[in-house]
């Protein structure tokens, strides 16, 4: 059965892990991944045009599963800070297989002269920060947005290099870290914009204050109206 373009863009992404996997990212080469797909180099060029379009590949999987973990039940519960932690460890779960490798893949990144490779790095960085913040519903504008939007790729960026050393069971060590300094920045951001207030909800009634006054019972027209004996005591008392 003939596989589909999707298919075919998959298979080339997987295939490249797992050459690497076995060697290393360095010593991955795009005619190595069509032989063991049984595909020319032609059919992998139509999806890539170049090796390092295989990286953005390899992360663009990342921000599917970040934007897929926003869409449950449960996540639209949580507080914005939960939310957050959740999306960033979504994101890095979705790598965590092949942690080796991608600690590789940014390797190549950092390497000095790479200009061509850099600048569209730094693209990609803001670029996933931004669908994190849509999957989290920030709404800051302006100024607050610009400095949610440092803090945030700040920490992701933190956070991600920590996690390419981490060897602890379920990352739990990132979790910790992330936790920390997102609990950092939700303090920061309580100093310089204050608390978030909280409304009470729409059906809770008003609290009534208890006294040992007797109940009173409504007045009705008599009550204002003065009886004829009382009237004559009183005209007799000022004349």
């Amino acid at each position: 059965m003939k596989k589909s373009k999707l298919e075919i863009r998959e298979a080339i992404v997987d295939t490249a892990v797992v050459i690497a996997e076995r060697s290393s990212w360095e010593a991955v080469r795009l005619f190595d991944v069509a032989t063991e797909l049984n595909i020319t180099l032609e059919d992998v060029r139509l999806h890539f045009r170049e090796k390092e379009e295989l990286v953005d590949a390899w992360f663009d999987r990342a921000d599917s599963a970040m934007l897929r973990a926003a869409e449950s039940v449960v996540f639209l519960s949580l507080t914005p800070r939960e939310k957050l932690q959740h999306l960033i460890m979504s994101w890095l779960d979705a790598l965590a297989t092949h942690r080796s490798v991608t600690r590789q893949m940014i390797g190549t990144k950092l390497e000095p002269g790479h200009l061509h490779i850099q600048i569209p790095a730094i693209m990609r960085i803001s670029r996933t920060v931004q669908w994190m913040r849509e999957a989290a519903q920030r709404d800051a504008t302006f100024l607050r947005r610009a400095l949610e939007e440092t803090g945030l790729t700040s920490i992701y960026l933190a956070t991600f290099l920590f996690w390419m050393r981490d060897e602890s069971e379920n990352s739990r060590r990132t979790r910790d870290f992330l936790e920390h300094k997102l609990l950092l920045a939700e303090s920061l951001d309580h100093v310089v914009y204050g608390s978030p207030r909280k409304e009470a909800p729409a059906d809770m009634a008003a609290p009534t204050v208890e006294t040992d006054s007797p109940p009173t019972t409504p007045y009705t027209a008599n009550d204002f109206v003065l009886h004829e004996p009382v009237v004559k005591e009183m005209r007799a008392k000022s004349g």
